[in-house]
């Protein structure tokens, strides 16, 4: 693993197996870089590991180039074979302590809408916990919307970074600023990513700097 350091703000852009091909993947995070994105998790739950382990590679040296941190999404002995700088656990990947004592990089724990999950996560070592779905999502219709308010209460009794996640857009990334990162798929894949990544990180940043 590299010794970059990381600021866990800002745009965090997921991969969608749908939105995102292999065979256009690398443009599109490129494009998304190039627009503000700062994270890149690559999320794919059907391939086998072996078949994934090139495009984890380059995505590992693209995102490095420029700074972004690259998170793989649940597959832990995968990341820490690869020495990838993040990995993002749920509920079903295996037991958190367990991962901590054998992951090194940056670790990040979705809690879903329960911040007693997200307190017994920052107490076992993780490095920013995600919440969600905020809004209604369209990767997934069938999570339960907890609203952005559970934000503002995480706020208040964590001292790790706080993600966002679930049905945000240009249209309602501002009601986000009590995260320190926003997690967005359809609305950052759909369309034109460079500008796609630009228009929601700008909003997020406006956002974080509002008075009220």
């Amino acid at each position: 693993m590299s010794g970059q350091t990381y600021n866990l703000a800002g745009l965090y852009g997921i991969s969608d197996e749908k939105l995102t091909p292999f065979s256009t993947l690398i443009t599109q995070v490129q494009e998304a870089i190039a627009g503000g994105m700062k994270i890149f998790q690559f999320r794919d739950k059907n391939s086998l590991d072996k078949d994934i382990i090139e495009i984890i590679k380059h995505l590992m040296n693209i995102c490095a180039s420029s700074n972004v941190l690259f998170v793989l999404n649940d597959r832990i002995e995968l990341a820490i074979k690869l020495g990838v700088p993040g990995l993002h656990i749920g509920k079903d990947d295996g037991n958190l302590a367990s991962v901590r004592k054998r992951f090194e990089g940056i670790l990040g724990v979705s809690s879903y809408g329960d911040i007693s999950r997200a307190k017994e996560a920052q107490s076992q070592g993780a490095d920013y916990v995600a919440f969600g779905a905020i809004f209604p999502s369209l990767t997934k219709p069938n999570a339960v919307c907890i609203g952005a308010e559970i934000l503002a209460e995480a706020k208040a009794v964590l001292d790790i970074p706080i993600c966002a996640i679930g049905g945000i857009s240009k249209d309602n990334i501002q009601l986000l600023k009590n995260a320190d990162m926003s997690a967005v798929i359809s609305s950052l894949w759909n369309g034109n990513p460079r500008q796609n990544a630009q228009n929601l990180a700008e909003s997020f940043i406006r956002a974080k700097l509002a008075k009220y």
